[in-house]
């Protein structure tokens, strides 16, 4: 039976990729429509097959951040939580996995970390993703809210490729998102925000963000406790999990074994943010010591 041209174009594609597997995938890069052509896949000749490598240089791209990685180089605190998945998988386990496989498997140990960060509330989808207490960057001009944008495709291009959350919104409207917002945190995270110009003017850390938790920020992305751990344990979970087993199954149990590390992680990072949060608060008299004082 004869391979459906679209197929037979993917695996072309995924395989002129793993010739190269340290390689930064982008699916703007000439050389590899050359190395397409070179081997007689054109749009105009073969369009199925071409699309079918196209398609495949695209999935590829998507899981490895390598469009993105251009325009955060080492700086951006995705990319280096993508060089320590890469890192901990090892170049061995990375040249079995080929350069797809490898993308999966590091989605996986990062993915929960990432959406932990602050930077996105992924489960804000009607509001492009927007985090709590932050607007949106393109909100329509004298708006009274601007939880909603007037531009949708900006919006999502700053948040994800550009990694910006927008700037903190008014303390009122803040509120409405975060309920347990106080004046006294809200003033002293805008103090932190606009006018500490930290490390170098590259990294500023906060004891409490807007929910009350430990943040620092990385030219402007947030990273938290969750996050970092996040990382760390799906990357150890990953890389473990990747070389020490071999042959079938080694791609599942790596992509299981990553998300599960990274979701330990960020659970970690929750109660060590509650715990920090709760001696944050302050501390109210009970009942009782109340009406002994009113007496």
């Amino acid at each position: 039976m004869a391979d459906i041209p679209f197929i037979s174009g993917a695996k072309k594609a995924l395989e002129l990729i793993d010739k190269r597997p340290n390689q930064r995938v982008t699916v703007f890069g000439p050389k590899f429509k050359q190395e397409l052509a070179q081997q007689g896949i054109t749009f105009g000749q073969k369009p199925q097959e071409f699309l079918g490598a196209y398609s495949a240089r695209l999935l590829t791209d998507v899981v490895t951040d390598g469009t993105r990685a251009v325009w955060w180089a080492l700086n951006h605190p995705n990319a280096l939580a993508d060089k320590a998945a890469r890192g901990a998988l090892g170049k061995a386990a990375t040249k079995e996995l080929g350069v797809l496989g490898t993308g999966l498997v590091m989605t996986a140990a990062v993915a929960p970390a990432i959406a932990a960060s602050g930077a996105y509330d992924i489960t804000n989808v009607g509001e492009m993703f927007r985090p709590k207490g932050f607007a949106q960057s393109y909100a329509e001009e004298g708006s009274e809210d601007r939880r909603q944008t007037s531009q949708p495709v900006p919006e999502l291009f700053e948040r994800f490729f550009l990694g910006r959350t927008g700037r903190p919104l008014a303390y009122e409207e803040a509120k409405k998102d975060i309920p347990g917002l106080t004046p006294e945190r809200y003033g002293n995270f805008l103090k932190t925000y606009y006018q500490d110009k930290g490390f170098l003017g590259v990294l500023k850390a906060t004891p409490e963000n807007l929910q009350g938790v430990p943040e620092a920020r990385l030219l402007g992305y947030p990273v938290t406790i969750p996050s970092v751990l996040g990382v760390a344990g799906g990357a150890l979970a990953a890389g473990a999990t990747a070389r020490n087993i071999a042959g079938r199954g080694k791609l599942g149990k790596s992509i299981a074994a990553g998300l599960a590390g990274s979701f330990g992680g960020v659970l970690t990072g929750n109660v060590i943010n509650e715990a920090i949060a709760t001696a944050n608060r302050p501390k109210l008299p009970t009942t009782t010591e109340y009406t002994q004082n009113v007496q």
